[in-house]
């Protein structure tokens, strides 16, 4: 089969690779019906990120189950299936907590940029939809696999309540789709961060109330302006970098929550600051698995529409199109089509 492999900066391909198949007795193959690029993606192809060799890309997936080990028994043939980045048990400590993403048998799903895709702990990670979704509706369907679930978990963990003054820093899929997540949280003020006409439009039409374009201090000096000296209750970061987790701490009030998912890079802190600032901080890798019932449900009857995020539909052999595009952003992401 054909499949995305990247070999180093801004160096991605599409190459034979071998065909998955069933090495665990959990294990289940899918065909993916969709798969796409994902901005922590671009960390590697920018260099900014290591890797060892060349490295089949692509962690976000949904798709028809093809095979499944012999010990697989919540999921079977024929199914529409959908899954999180990281594979889970869904049964230790971890897992019923609510943090999948730390399963004490945790598995990082790579290689979805493909036509077929083995998924370790079948049972724990993969969750059916109630039939085969509609074409139209697999963009919200493979949103859930990541960028949804994510920006979910932000607002989640940034304690967003009903009425609440919510703050997103970061206008890309996971930031935008945090603005979806905090506004079905029943936020009454979301303010979105973002310097880009299209996604502010897409900001507003998924639920933002207020534009700021300004970054740093003058965004905080902004944020803390339009809410009268308070600062916002809740705030989720999105991006990753030092400046914007201290914009989000620096623009949350005394007593109030920073959800923090962007995959930190040279992020530092500073404790004494931290003391004083009185900010609840919760974050880490999304854990997409807790999430994916009641997202589905959402997905399904139409109530979210996630998959608008996906602004460049490609076919998988033009993957490195789709690279090129959101890193130049030019595409707030690329949906491919194996």
């Amino acid at each position: 089969m054909r499949g995305a492999v990247l070999y180093g900066p801004r160096d991605v391909r599409i190459e034979e690779r071998a065909a998955p198949t069933i090495i665990e007795p959990t294990d289940a193959i899918i065909r993916m019906a969709a798969t796409c690029v994902c901005g922590s993606d671009l960390w590697p192809y920018r260099s900014l990120q290591a890797i060892t060799g060349p490295t089949p890309m692509g962690h976000e997936y949904c798709g028809i189950v093809e095979e499944i080990g012999s010990a697989v028994r919540s999921v079977k043939n024929g199914q529409f299936v959908i899954g999180s980045f990281f594979a889970s048990d869904n049964t230790c400590p971890h897992c019923h907590a609510g943090y999948q993403t730390s399963c004490q048998r945790k598995e990082h799903v790579t290689g979805a940029q493909a036509p077929l895709l083995r998924v370790p702990l079948a049972d724990g990670t993969l969750v059916a939809t109630p039939g085969i979704p509609p074409d139209d509706l697999i963009p919200s369907i493979l949103a859930l696999s990541d960028v949804m679930g994510t920006g979910w978990f932000a607002a989640d963990a940034a304690n967003v309540k009903p009425g609440a003054t919510v703050a997103v820093v970061g206008d890309g899929a996971v930031g935008l789709l945090g603005i979806l997540s905090a506004k079905q949280m029943g936020a009454g003020r979301i303010i979105a961060m973002s310097r880009h006409p299209t996604r502010q439009q897409l900001a507003l039409e998924f639920g933002a109330t207020d534009i700021v374009t300004e970054r740093g201090d003058a965004g905080v000096a902004r944020i803390t302006e339009l809410t009268k000296g308070i600062g916002a209750d809740s705030v989720l970061e999105c991006v990753g970098t030092q400046e914007s987790m201290m914009q989000a701490i620096h623009a949350t009030r005394p007593g109030g929550y920073v959800g923090y998912v962007g995959v930190p890079h040279g992020v530092e802190l500073d404790g004494r600051e931290l003391f004083f600032a009185h900010v609840h901080l919760h974050g880490g890798p999304a854990p997409v698995r807790q999430y994916l019932p009641k997202l589905i449900e959402l997905a399904w009857e139409r109530r979210i529409n996630p998959g608008r995020v996906f602004d460049l539909t490609l076919p998988l052999d033009q993957v490195a199109e789709g690279y090129r595009a959101m890193d130049e952003r030019r595409a707030i992401k690329t949906l491919l089509r194996p």
